[in-house]
């Protein structure tokens, strides 16, 4: 989704480790797992979407083929396990446990996202366990190695997890935001392409739920055609997602989600500086310009 090259999840990783006073260095192997998976994640990814481009260049399957595509990702899923390999017995078991977990429950959110093309009756709770799972829980885990690295406590283990996985929630709800009303020369991608693609966002749910039964029914038409006049649709849905209160709405969720993140700083055994590390390194990640 839209955290491609944003979140810097083997940064977190490091990050955790040396917040919980172990050495960034001891994190690598951990970090390098976290990048080798979401990458495979994503050639995979672009496999199932036929995405001709990834960041403007092409995708790995257009590039050679299905089959290569395929078998590069098979591969870089090992490999993100053979990092591991690096650690001693315990701290193995116990981010191989994580990892593998983390690893279903992203299969399981992409195959919801997928679902959900094709779906008419896409419920918002639906939607937040899909982005749960597609991309928060990635978040969550790679900040949660390096709890396991530093070998702290199970408590802060779960609270540093926690701390991840609402600000990864957070992140992504914002993502959907700018999608709409960012700036086309700070967002880093096409503003509107989740409306062009006719994506079931938390913005389009929300929409649909907050308005009238006919401008309902015409935001449902707007998101079932594939319009040659993109503007024009795009346009018109901005209209009814700042009319209805949707946009209002998500960002009040954004705020929700990422207060959530930073309650959870408060259930960390660490220092006063340390925590306000972690809440700069959230605002700092929340402060995109729209």
């Amino acid at each position: 989704m839209g955290l491609v090259g944003k979140l810097k999840r083997p940064t977190m990783t490091l990050l955790a480790a040396e917040i919980f006073n172990s050495n960034y260095q001891k994190a690598l192997p951990a970090a390098m797992a976290v990048e080798v998976f979401h990458n495979f994640s994503l050639v995979h990814d672009d496999i199932m979407d036929d995405a001709p481009l990834r960041r403007g260049k092409e995708t790995v399957h257009e590039k050679w083929n299905v089959n290569t595509g395929i078998l590069s990702g098979d591969a870089m899923l090992i490999l993100a396990y053979q990092f591991f390999e690096k650690y001693e017995p315990a701290t193995f078991r116990d981010l191989a446990q994580l990892f593998s977990k983390t690893a279903l429950e992203v299969c399981e959110g992409q195959q919801w996202d997928v679902d959900f093309e094709t779906r008419s009756n896409v419920t918002i709770p639906e939607y937040l366990k899909m982005i749960e799972y597609k991309t928060a829980v990635l978040v969550a885990a790679a900040m949660k190695m390096g709890a396991i690295i530093a070998e702290t406590s199970e408590e802060n283990g779960n609270a540093i997890y926690d701390f991840g996985l609402n600000l990864g929630l957070a992140f992504q709800l914002q993502d959907d935001y700018l999608d709409a009303f960012g700036d086309p020369e700070t967002f880093g991608k096409q503003v509107g392409g989740d409306i062009i693609e006719n994506k079931k966002t938390f913005l389009f749910l929300k929409g649909v739920a907050l308005s009238e039964e006919k401008i309902a029914e015409q935001l449902t038409q707007l998101f079932s055609i594939n319009s040659k006049d993109n503007e024009d649709k795009i346009k018109a849905v901005k209209t009814i997602f700042m009319e209805s209160g949707a946009a209002e709405a998500t960002q009040d969720a954004i705020r929700v989600y990422t207060f959530k993140a930073f309650e959870t700083l408060d259930k960390l055994n660490i220092s006063s500086d340390k925590k306000n590390m972690l809440r700069t390194f959230g605002e700092k990640l929340m402060s995109r310009n729209v």
